[in-house]
């Protein structure tokens, strides 16, 4: 299983095979947005104009099958928190205030989507293979410490009888480990959180580091009981073709991100 790179039109994507759930990791590629921001933002506090904003919404809600006013969006604070989204949020970030802040957002809802966006952090994406349930996750460096990606498992076990083992989990595009340089506060909190499991994602270089936080959430989703983790090769900083990187230009940038759809199962 892996996550590939597929184009539909003029979208560019990456999506999982092992995760039957609608959803993508998007790419700046395929939306209407202009300038700096060119052209599938999916951000809603970059300073867009806000019909491009709907019109690329549209745009991925007709490749992933959900209406815009089913989706859901969260003020995302680099925190560990994850809250479940059912009917009554539907449409918040776009129709609606958005949802209380949150790094995590879960759903056992059919039709309803869920949103992050990202420009460096790393996009989690969940899928329950026997309830239908889904996440998606923002986990920055100090989300990933604090283990958002288990909590979130954690909290679709709570809510919707999950079990890990029928959860799949892809991790999308992020800053790299070609390129996360980093001071020790990061090595620090990642030590905190895995122990001696942290070693084989960290390398040093003088005074300073570089840190592979796909693999250090890929190993946290593990131990957590996920069945199934692919990762995406790509990363946000090598690539200005395809993504915005906050490392490389400040804040005048976009937001690309991950969706996922929930949906009926079989029984």
């Amino acid at each position: 299983m892996a996550v590939k790179t597929l184009t539909y039109g003029t979208l560019t994507c990456q999506q999982a095979e092992g995760l039957a759930a609608p959803h993508c990791f998007t790419t700046r590629l395929g939306g209407v947005s202009r300038g700096h921001l060119q052209s599938l933002n999916i951000g809603i506090h970059r300073g867009d104009d806000w019909e491009n904003v709907l019109k690329n919404y549209e745009i991925l809600g007709n490749l992933l099958g959900f209406d815009p006013k089913n989706a859901v969006l969260s003020t995302q604070t680099h925190s560990d928190i994850v809250r479940v989204a059912g009917l009554p949020e539907a449409g918040a970030g776009l129709y609606a205030p958005e949802l209380s802040p949150c790094d995590g957002l879960i759903t056992n809802t059919p039709g309803l989507a869920l949103v992050v966006f990202t420009a460096d952090c790393t996009p989690i994406l969940l899928w329950d293979e026997k309830t239908g349930a889904v996440g998606a996750v923002h986990a920055g460096w100090r989300g990933t410490a604090a283990r958002i990606g288990e909590k979130a498992v954690q909290a679709m076990a709570k809510a919707f009888g999950s079990n890990p083992r029928d959860i799949h989990a892809a991790i999308g595009p992020n800053i790299g480990a070609c390129c996360f340089e980093t001071d020790e506060d990061v090595p620090a909190a990642m030590r905190a959180a895995l122990g001696g499991e942290a070693e084989p994602f960290i390398r040093s270089a003088g005074s300073k580091y570089y840190v592979d936080l796909k693999g250090i959430n890929a190993r946290i989703l593990k131990e957590a009981g996920v069945g199934q983790v692919e990762v995406s090769s790509l990363c946000t900083h090598c690539d200005e073709t395809l993504f915005w990187s906050h490392r490389r230009t400040g804040s005048l940038r976009g937001s690309q991100g991950a969706a996922i759809v929930a949906g009926e199962v079989e029984r």
